[in-house]
């Protein structure tokens, strides 16, 4: 591919055709690929990040990725990992479908999580009395709450740092605001009793480590546990009155 541009400097070499750099290769392929599939120019298609690409371009039916906007843009695929675009972010209530991907291991199948078979185990040195609940036992034993939390992911911005930083190449697409609806974390962690020792949760969901062997732990994150009694981390069970993922919460949520 040959790049011609206006030249100021007046020596032979620079007269010469400058070879495209492999990076400006694969940007300049990127758009040329988004542009047919879209039958239309690509607006301000310069600025796209390096790397970055729609996961309607990038989708397969390996990813699994349903039920989300095709202009989301994808950062990685092992783990899976996509942020979405500050245009989409306008809403009072991001809607499902525009809220990022984050992925740390294998997320199970969509269809292996049955609802009703579905438990949480609460358990550890510092609790007092293990637990385990279903869905219906938690909605039955503590109230339920609904709440608009904003989601964050801690990398979010890292493409902006300097000197560069590890990891995933986050923009501005890694924040969400939905609507959460489950039970408050610290109601499960006060019945279950927590020794004056507790100092920190950890949590372990069903994904798998990135390798596929399942004897391995994937990560967990946990927070102090003077942030897990806060009224903002809860066990949330649906997001903007839908049915999603158990477990998940707005601060760490899974097991603890």
């Amino acid at each position: 591919m040959t790049d011609f541009r206006l030249l100021t400097d007046p020596s032979p070499e620079a007269a010469l055709p400058r070879p495209v750099t492999r990076r400006q290769f694969m940007k300049q392929s990127t758009l040329l690929a988004i542009s047919a599939a879209i039958g239309a120019h690509v607006p301000f298609g310069r600025f796209l990040p390096d790397g970055l690409i729609p996961v309607a371009l990038a989708q397969t039916p390996d990813l699994k990725l349903y039920g989300k906007h095709a202009g989301l843009m994808v950062l990685g695929d092992s783990p899976f990992v996509a942020e979405t675009p500050a245009h989409l972010l306008d809403d009072d209530v991001t809607p499902v479908e525009y809220l990022f991907v984050r992925n740390n291991g294998l997320p199970p199948a969509e269809d292996t999580i049955d609802p009703a078979k579905w438990t949480l185990l609460i358990d550890g040195e510092s609790v007092k009395n293990p637990t385990q609940l279903t869905i219906d036992g938690l909605k039955g034993k503590f109230r339920a709450v609904t709440q608009h939390l904003t989601l964050e992911c801690a990398g979010n911005g890292r493409s902006e740092f300097f000197p560069p930083a590890k990891g995933s190449p986050w923009t501005t697409g890694g924040v969400g605001f939905p609507e959460w609806t489950g039970v408050r974390l610290g109601d499960v962690l006060r019945a279950a009793g927590i020794k004056d020792d507790a100092v920190y949760i950890g949590y372990y969901g069903k994904d798998t480590h990135l390798s596929g062997d399942t004897t391995k732990p994937v990560i967990s994150r946990g927070v102090p546990i003077s942030r897990a009694l806060e009224d903002g981390a809860l066990i949330a069970w649906a997001m903007n009155g839908k049915w999603t993922s158990p477990g998940c919460t707005v601060i760490p949520c899974g097991s603890s």
